[in-house]
């Protein structure tokens, strides 16, 4: 468990010995705090601790306190799984949040069902979660699909005409490769390289030769944190100069840094607001507080702080005694919710959330610019 919040551990004591346990809302979340995406994880959650920390200091939701129970789930698919069922039945939470992973999500969806418990904000776009509607999934940001669509015709319009693929062969490549497709589609292209490569196990070797081989001026990777990080390292050593484009899975400050002396010029989709673009309510917001704590926004703290503030609007309209079911109709009765400067609305057949998507590159500073 990576925090058991001190409120938790008092209410637990306080019933131990027999006296009033502190009112509190529990909610669970599930998602790798180790391994290659624990740097994007870790801000994710940083960013919606500041949102929730602020809450909890006026004296939470109708008087009751907001608790987060984390687990690391080492972006395993069946550890999430077997978090999610832990936090469900034996930490009894009212509802799961910013779940990590596309196949991660897919294995929980199945206890979401089974025991009526909302999802708000599952730190994926994958679109599985989207079409057909999932009864309990609260989708906040937009589709991989619309990403990867919106990067290759962004590089088309620019005259990139020898673009590669290179994907994850799980559910999120997959995914996120029905979106380039059809951005290839659009600009009557064919991919000079399409490879997938083993996510538990990568070897790049043999798809940076097929890079090289095919003079690809971009590649667009379909993978998540480290992974991509040796990928590009690997077509760099090959004699690639191709443009890397990569997805907002990847939009995090840890993520720039690791790639160091490479990241300059990175392309990286979004799906929220440039984190200093202060016309934005919401970016003002998570920037004052952020700044009071030390802390600099990044857009992977900015998609946890958004989806914050879904969740403490879903609690906040299930009244004083929030319970799993007064909170999934909550959340279905939001209807063009500010977030400030950005409108959620949800409905029995609509759980999308916002549909936001933008372009970044990684500047000279390691900083995501517009």
């Amino acid at each position: 468990m990576r925090r058991w919040h001190k409120a938790a551990a008092l209410a637990a004591l306080a019933t131990m010995l027999g006296l009033p346990a502190q009112a509190q809302i529990l909610v669970g979340q599930t998602a790798g705090f180790s391994g290659i995406v624990a740097a994007g994880v870790k801000e994710t959650a940083d960013g919606a601790q500041l949102y929730l920390d602020m809450v909890n200091a006026r004296g939470g939701v109708n008087g009751q306190k907001i608790e987060v129970i984390s687990l690391d789930d080492k972006f395993d698919p069946k550890l999430a799984a077997e978090n999610a069922r832990k936090l469900i039945e034996e930490h009894n939470v009212t509802a799961l949040f910013l779940t990590r992973g596309t196949p991660h999500n897919e294995a929980i969806v199945p206890l979401l069902d089974k025991h009526g418990v909302p999802l708000v904000g599952p730190s994926t776009g994958a679109m599985v979660l989207h079409k057909p509607v999932r009864k309990h999934v609260f989708n906040v940001r937009a589709t991989y699909q619309r990403e990867a669509e919106k990067v290759v015709s962004h590089l088309a319009s620019m005259g990139i005409t020898r673009i590669g693929v290179v994907l994850a062969d799980d559910s999120f490549g997959a995914d996120g490769l029905a979106g380039a497709q059809r951005g290839l589609e659009q600009a009557k292209l064919q991919p000079v390289v399409l490879e997938k490569f083993d996510r538990a196990k990568p070897n790049f070797a043999p798809i940076a030769a097929k890079v090289v081989q095919s003079q690809a001026q971009a590649v667009l990777m379909l993978a998540s944190g480290s992974a991509v990080v040796d990928g590009y390292a690997a077509f760099r050593n090959a004699g690639s100069t191709a443009q890397i484009v990569t997805l907002s899975n990847n939009a995090s400050s840890g993520f720039a840094k690791s790639l160091g002396a490479n990241a300059r010029g990175v392309i990286v989709t979004q799906v929220f607001p440039n984190e200093r673009s202060s016309h934005y309510p919401l970016v003002r917001e998570a920037h004052d507080l952020a700044k009071a704590k030390g802390q600099e926004i990044s857009p992977a703290m900015l998609e946890g702080y958004t989806a914050a503030k879904v969740l403490v609007e879903g609690l906040r309209r299930a009244g004083p005694k929030p319970t799993r079911e007064k909170v999934q109709v909550a959340l279905e009765s939001l209807q063009k919710f500010d977030l400030g400067g950005l409108e959620i609305t949800y409905g029995p057949d609509d759980h999308t959330g916002l549909d936001f998507a933008d372009l970044s590159i990684i500047g000279t500073d390691g900083k995501f610019r517009r």
